[in-house]
């Protein structure tokens, strides 16, 4: 099932995966006009190619290891660890150990629904 926006009730079970690029699935968790959740799986080696888009972002690392770059400043992330990417601002990453990124837009990304 497709998430639908304005959902109250979201059930994991329920959510359709993306292909949000090779090694890379996507669940849209729940979003607003405003607001946008989304979880990322990454395969071992899976690529977030550098990109910048109209929408602040703040990267949650719920599993896993990754490299990520940002404004052209590369870092190590690891489990508990955050990332805030202002609208514009070029990131991407690299995953080191298999895991979970969660994402948080606002305002929500139209480009995936």
């Amino acid at each position: 099932m497709k998430t639908k926006k304005n959902n109250i009730w979201n059930f994991y079970e329920d959510i359709d995966v993306q292909e949000g690029g090779p090694g890379v699935d996507r669940r849209i968790l729940s979003y607003t006009d405003e607001l946008m959740v989304v979880e990322n799986y990454f395969k071992e080696g899976a690529v977030g190619a550098l990109h910048h888009h109209p929408h602040t972002q703040i990267t949650y690392v719920v599993s896993g290891q990754f490299e990520f770059t940002i404004s052209g400043e590369k870092k190590i992330v690891n489990p508990g660890d955050s990332m805030l990417k202002k609208d514009g601002i070029e990131h991407g990453c690299v995953c080191l150990k298999e895991g979970i990124l969660l994402d948080i837009f606002t305002p929500m990304r139209e480009d995936f629904v």
